[in-house]
């Protein structure tokens, strides 16, 4: 009996761990073309603001974004969609190009942020 309940343990943390690793964010915003704000001066800057949190989020994609981009970068996108690696990648490959003071301040931001998030 004692086999039988350590066996069901085991199968049972296993189970939970492949569901864990299967959870993805939400893919509501898959659709946000990250060229096209990229391209854009005024939105880029726009999104730029919003999740360095020194302008507001502005559109309902920013704030859904905002909320996830600092553990998405952290763990290198585990969580992520196939498209919402694509995005990190476009938009990281874009700022260390040509703008990497400002990639530097995100990725500054963004450790701080997963760092304020472990201690809670």
């Amino acid at each position: 009996m004692a086999r039988l309940i350590c066996t069901i343990a085991i199968i049972s943390i296993a189970l939970m761990c492949v569901l864990a690793e299967e959870e993805k964010y939400n893919d509501k915003y898959d659709n946000v073309d990250p060229v096209a704000i990229l391209a854009n001066e005024k939105l880029r800057e726009q999104y730029y603001n919003c999740f360095m949190a020194i302008g507001p989020c502005v559109t309902a994609d920013q704030k859904f974004f905002n909320e996830l981009i600092s553990e998405a970068f952290q763990t290198q996108c585990k969580k992520c969609t196939e498209r919402q690696k694509y995005m990190l990648d476009t938009i990281s490959d874009w700022y260390t190009k040509n703008q990497p003071e400002k990639w530097n301040r995100f990725v500054a931001k963004s450790i701080e942020d997963m760092k304020k998030k472990a201690k809670q």
